[in-house]
């Protein structure tokens, strides 16, 4: 069980990745099999959670069980001064590939990645999952993935076509695409840049290729969102 001097930060951890989410509690509570009195009290920070109840919310909340302990772990318990980010400043990514393997393959490779990642498996599914369509339109695209990953031969409606439509519309268009390729030498990538491309990887997809390019993208690890930089103090002296 979580220690007592843990519970309120797990609690807001919870919290924030449910408002990320724009769930209520009683719909937590029925994603995670749990009763929603008890994910009050989580939240509240007054309940002792079993670790079968952490991956049960973890899963609910569509982050990995270390990404929601991270948010709440103290620099204390780490043992060391360690960042601690919100929700809200951690960017998603939406990974679009088809080919199983290729999948399995980039999760193992990006396990240290404590992000939110989406996969689907054709681009009518991301295009469907962007704009909240079809089989995603129940879901809320208030909250757009900031990054995307896109392989380009897909089923159902190409990745180059995929592509066009992120950045044609004004929704999606200044979403940071990187093209999965399995060559440099693709014929595809010039075109995939003249349509807006930022960025280009040899799968599989792996953090050290990844790290490569997010740079230039203005984003970091645990890629966060860019924030604004401060004004540089000047001093004045007479």
């Amino acid at each position: 069980m979580l220690n007592f001097n843990v519970k309120k930060p797990f609690g807001t951890s919870v919290r924030a990745w449910r408002g990320r989410l724009g769930i209520s509690q009683e719909e937590l509570a029925g994603r995670a099999g749990l009763h929603r009195t008890y994910v009050c009290d989580i939240e509240r920070g007054a309940r002792n959670v079993t670790l079968q109840s952490i991956e049960k919310l973890a899963q609910a909340l569509e982050v990995s069980v270390s990404t929601l302990l991270a948010y709440s772990r103290s620099p204390a318990a780490a043992g060391s001064r360690t960042e601690e980010f919100a929700p809200a400043e951690l960017v998603d990514i939406l990974f679009v590939e088809d080919d199983p393997a290729d999948v399995e393959l980039a999760r193992e490779g990006l396990k240290p990645v404590t992000n939110r990642i989406h996969v689907v498996g054709d681009g009518e599914a991301a295009l469907d999952f962007l704009f909240g369509t079809g089989e995603y339109a129940q879901r809320k695209t208030n909250v757009l993935p900031q990054l995307i990953l896109l392989d380009l031969g897909l089923p159902k409606i190409d990745g180059r076509e995929v592509l066009r439509r992120i950045k044609a519309d004004a929704r999606t268009s200044s979403i940071p695409v990187i093209v999965l390729t399995s060559s440099a030498r693709d014929r595809d990538l010039q075109l995939c840049k003249q349509l807006g491309a930022e960025g280009f990887i040899i799968k599989p997809v792996d953090l050290q290729n990844l790290s490569r390019v997010t740079p230039q993208l203005q984003l970091h690890w645990a890629l966060l969102k860019p924030v604004q930089p401060a004004r540089a103090k000047t001093e004045a002296r007479s």
